[in-house]
C-alpha cells in the first residue's frame, strides 16, 4: 500500500497559510494545523472590546481558516516559552519590538517537536505560508535557510507558495509532493495570492497585508518599552500584554502611569482589573474608568484624578467629584479641578 503522507501546517489566520494548506490538499496530502499562542496576536482582542469596532467581525482567524479548510487545528500556549524569544532575540528586532526571525525559528522548532512527538500519527513534514521577499526581516532568500537550519527542520520544511525559488526539500525529492504543482511567488505584491485565492474559491479571508502581531506596531512597542522602563524590569505577565492593548497610556511621573479607557467598551473591560489596580472614575459627570499601574504616592492622587477628569464630560466644569478606589483598602472621594489640555499634554503620553 502507498503511504499517505501527512503534514503539520503553521496557521496564523492569514491568507498565505490558508493557501499553502490548500495547495497541498489539492495533491492529496493530509494536513493538520498548528497555531502557537504568544499573547501578542491582534485577533480577538481590540475588536471585541472597543465600541467603535462593534461591527467588525469577532473571530479567531486561525480557527476560522481551519474550518474553511476542513482541518484540525492544534492551539499551543507558548506564552512563557516565548518570553526568551522576545527578551533575547539572537537576530535582533525589526523596526519595532518584533523579533521576527527568531520568532519564526522558534515556531518552526516547536513544529519540529510536534512532528517528533506525534510520529505515530504519521506526520512527515512541516509547511508554512512564507513567501520570499514578503517580510523584510524573516522572509528573505538569505534568511529562509537560517530558519530551516536553526529550527532543526532542515529539509522537512516546505514553503508551497515559493518552493520553486528554493532548493527542493525532502517531500519534493521523495515524491511525496509534486514540485511542479507548487509556486514561485516572491516580493511584497499580494496579487498572486489573491488570484490563487479566487481560483480556490476563497472570497473571505483576513486582510491580505497580513500581520497579526502587536509587536510590529510602533505604538504598542513604545508602550511595552515604557512598561519595562517604569518597572525597572523587562519581565511581563499576561495581564500586562492585554492592558497594553487597551486605553490611553499616560505617565505623569516615572513611578506610575494611567490607563484611561477611550470608550464605554474599554471602561467595561477595565472593570475586570479593579481588584488588582487602584482605579479612578468621576461620579459627578460621565467619564472613563482609569487604572493606575505602578507605585503612586498619596500626594499624587489629586493630580492623577485631574488628568482623568479631563477625558470625561466634566472637562470644562469648575469642579468634578471623583472616586479613587484602592483594592482591599477602600474608597476616597476627591473634589478636583480638571486639568487643561495643555497641562494634560505635559504628562508623558506613552
Amino acid at each position: 500500500m502507498v503511504k499517505q503522507h501527512k503534514a503539520i501546517a503553521l496557521i496564523s489566520g492569514g491568507l498565505d497559510s490558508m493557501l499553502a494548506v490548500r495547495v497541498l490538499q489539492e495533491q492529496g496530502i493530509e494536513v493538520e494545523g498548528i497555531n502557537f499562542y504568544t499573547g501578542f496576536c491582534v485577533e480577538g482582542h481590540t475588536h471585541a472590546i472597543r465600541n467603535q469596532d462593534k461591527d467588525k467581525q469577532k473571530r479567531n482567524n486561525a480557527l476560522w481558516v481551519a474550518e474553511q479548510l476542513g482541518i484540525k487545528l492544534n492551539i499551543v500556549d507558548v506564552i512563557q516559552e516565548y518570553k526568551d524569544v522576545l527578551l533575547n532575540p539572537k537576530h535582533g528586532y525589526g523596526a519595532n519590538m518584533n523579533p521576527c526571525l527568531d520568532c519564526k525559528i522558534f515556531m518552526v522548532n516547536k513544529a519540529v517537536e510536534w512532528v517528533k512527538e506525534n510520529r505515530k500519527d504519521g506526520f512527515d513534514f512541516i509547511i508554512t505560508g512564507e513567501v520570499i521577499g514578503q517580510r523584510p526581516m524573516s522572509q528573505r532568500k538569505q534568511t529562509m535557510p537560517i530558519v530551516a537550519q536553526e529550527s532543526g527542520a532542515d529539509d522537512i520544511l516546505l514553503r508551497p507558495l515559493c518552493a520553486k525559488n528554493l532548493p527542493a526539500t525532502k517531500p519534493e525529492l521523495e515524491g511525496w509532493v509534486d514540485r511542479d504543482k507548487l509556486y514561485d511567488f516572491s516580493g511584497r505584491s499580494r496579487k498572486p495570492q489573491m488570484a490563487l485565492a479566487e481560483k480556490f474559491g476563497f472570497t473571505d479571508y483576513a486582510s491580505p497585508a497580513g500581520g497579526c502581531c502587536f509587536l510590529t506596531d510602533k505604538n504598542y512597542s513604545d508602550k511595552l518599552v515604557d512598561l519595562w522602563q517604569g518597572r525597572g524590569s523587562r519581565d511581563y505577565e499576561m495581564d500586562d500584554i492585554m492592558l497594553l492593548k487597551v486605553g490611553r497610556h499616560l505617565r505623569p511621573k516615572g513611578n506610575y502611569k494611567l490607563i484611561i479607557a477611550r470608550d464605554a467598551g474599554e471602561s467595561q473591560y477595565l472593570e475586570g482589573y479593579r481588584k488588582q489596580y487602584i482605579s479612578i472614575q468621576a461620579i459627578s459627570h460621565n467619564g472613563p474608568l482609569a487604572l493606575i499601574d505602578g507605585d503612586i504616592a498619596p500626594e499624587d492622587y489629586e493630580h492623577a484624578a485631574s488628568i482623568v477628569a479631563r477625558y470625561g464630560q466634566g472637562r470644562d466644569a469648575e469642579k468634578v467629584e471623583m472616586t479613587l478606589t484602592i483594592p482591599s483598602s477602600g474608597v476616597q472621594n476627591l473634589e478636583i479641578h480638571p486639568l487643561t489640555t495643555e497641562q494634560v499634554l505635559e504628562a508623558w503620553h506613552v
